[in-house]
C-alpha cells in the first residue's frame, strides 16, 4: 500500500506542516529585526504559509522513495508495528535458561 493512502503518513506531514510554518514565520519575525510591534504580519505569515506548502510538497514528492515516513530517512511507526513489538516484548525467552 502506498504511504500517500495511510492516516499516519498524512498525520506526520500535517505535523511537520504545522512545526515548519512556525518555523518560517518566527525567522521571519526574527530576520525583521526592528520590532515585535513592526513586524509586516502578513508577510511573516506568507513565508510561513510558502514553508508549510513546501514541506508537505516535499513528503509527497519523497512518499515514493521506499521508506514508510513522509521523509527520506523516517518512518512512520503503524499500530500493526506498535503491536508487534508489543507481542515481542511480552513474549517470554526462548533460548536456554540463566537460572
Amino acid at each position: 500500500m502506498s504511504s500517500l493512502t495511510t492516516k499516519a503518513f498524512w498525520t506526520a506531514t500535517a505535523e511537520r506542516a504545522v512545526r515548519t510554518f512556525a518555523q518560517g514565520t518566527l525567522g521571519a519575525i526574527g530576520a525583521d529585526g526592528i520590532g515585535i510591534l513592526d513586524v509586516d504580519w502578513g508577510e511573516a505569515f506568507g513565508i510561513g504559509g510558502l514553508a508549510a506548502v513546501l514541506a508537505v510538497l516535499t513528503a509527497i514528492a519523497a512518499s515514493g522513495s521506499g521508506t514508510e515516513g513522509p521523509g527520506l530517512t523516517e518512518t512512520v511507526v503503524t499500530a500493526t508495528a506498535t503491536a508487534a513489538r508489543a507481542d515481542r516484548s511480552t513474549a517470554p525467552p526462548t533460548g536456554p535458561s540463566t537460572y
